[in-house]
């Protein structure tokens, strides 16, 4: 009889979640995982320069492949998202971060989705079937200065809605 054995997509889906922990933790901040995945895998949690918490997070998905697709120019990858994801993603105030890990060469590339869909003219997501296509730059590869922008997408969310958001009883 043969035991259970570990899959090869189970170990590079615990890869991918190391090295994006790994960075986050260079950085003096901190990470959650979530327990139960229905768009979001990290959560991230950032501290100022006296070590004191931040408001707001930064929700991360990660993907992690062995096939990464590369288009034709060689400066962009290509990967398939589920449409049911996007609605979550594209309505959430906090920055979502789209992480896709090339467990071959041991590097990651990242995309800002909110800031990337609504940059598509006429995008419209009830419109995307079932799977839709994101474009991410080659140049766009997740380090621990990244990992600091990701802090300032948020800061400028913040801003944005300070003064605008009222907590009422009902």
């Amino acid at each position: 009889m043969t035991k259970k054995q570990r899959p090869r997509n189970h170990i590079i889906a615990d890869l991918s979640v190391n090295y994006v922990e790994r960075l986050i933790f260079l950085c003096g901040y901190s990470v959650e995982r979530v327990e139960y995945d229905y768009g979001y895998d990290l959560i991230l949690f950032t501290y100022n320069e006296k070590g004191e918490i931040e408001n707001g997070q930064v929700y991360l998905q990660v993907k992690a492949t062995d096939s990464i697709k590369i288009s034709s120019d060689k400066e962009t990858i290509l990967f398939s998202l589920k449409s049911s994801d996007l609605e979550l993603w594209l309505n959430e105030p906090m920055p979502c971060i789209l992480i896709i890990y090339d467990a071959l060469s041991d590097c990651a590339y990242w995309l800002y989705l909110q800031a990337y869909f609504e940059a598509l003219p006429n995008f419209d997501p009830s419109k995307t079937g079932n799977n839709v296509t994101v474009y991410i730059p080659k140049i766009n590869i997740l380090t621990q200065e990244t990992i600091n922008e990701f802090a300032k997408y948020k800061n400028n969310i913040l801003k944005q809605i300070r003064g605008v958001i009222k907590h009422e009883l009902s």
